[in-house]
């Protein structure tokens, strides 16, 4: 459970308790510090391991308030551009529901509203991104999959916070359609560590030869996707 607010010189941070927990821990976010303890640990250890770990921590917020910096700021409107695998695509209007997509160059967003507001068309285009996600990606799926002989019982995409990826002990294949931003092969490769995990449930050494077989470059892609992920919004 996380308690109140506290302050140490310029470095705010609270006490999060856990009682699964055996040793203190230290986690640096978008809103600050937090001092992980144990259930039984008295305050004052929390307090004074952020003091002694104080440097450590200016040196991870620094690098939090770099990342949030390189966010892109978009405006939503129509004749704007916004990324889609790699390229930056202008955003027009299209005129029915059957247009609507990603092709040819251009996002074709249909709305029923005649002059939509910034709010409106991000949730508008948001829905159209998901959508072409799950079909982009399904394909990948079924593509690599088929080249490995192995089979996964559904794809879906989500938003989540920390993983671009999961595979499921069921064969379930979940990926953040925010990916589908990023260039093609950052793609590709998400989608072949994915597939892999169909028949290595692990990191292991077996595991990333797998992923290697079909994407010798994975090294330098999955470095892309840790480095600039948090560009990677809309």
């Amino acid at each position: 459970m996380t308690g109140d607010l506290f302050t140490f010189e310029d470095v705010s941070y609270r006490l999060a308790r856990s009682p699964r927990r055996k040793r203190l821990g230290l986690v640096v976010t978008d809103n600050g510090a937090e001092v992980r303890i144990p259930q039984r640990c008295a305050e004052r250890h929390g307090h004074q391991f952020l003091r002694e770990n104080i440097h450590w921590v200016r040196e991870q917020l620094r690098g939090v308030a770099q990342r949030k910096a390189q966010v892109p700021e978009h405006h939503f409107a129509f004749g704007a551009h916004f990324p889609w695998l790699g390229k930056t695509l202008e955003l027009d209007r299209a005129a029915c529901v059957a247009d609507a997509g990603i092709r040819d160059g251009y996002i074709q967003l249909y709305s029923r509203v005649r002059e939509p507001d910034e709010a409106q068309l991000q949730t508008a285009l948001q829905k159209l991104y998901q959508r072409e996600a799950l079909q982009l990606l399904t394909e990948k799926s079924q593509y690599f999959a088929r080249l490995l002989g192995l089979e996964f019982s559904s794809v879906k995409v989500r938003r989540t916070r920390s993983k671009w990826g999961h595979c499921t002990i069921r064969g379930e294949l979940q990926y953040n359609w925010l990916v589908c931003l990023a260039p093609e092969p950052v793609v590709d490769y998400l989608v072949i560590h994915e597939v892999c995990h169909l028949q290595h449930h692990n990191h292991s050494r077996e595991f990333w030869a797998l992923v290697a077989s079909l994407c010798p470059d994975y090294k330098r892609l999955r470095r892309w996707l840790k480095e600039n992920g948090h560009r990677l919004m809309l």
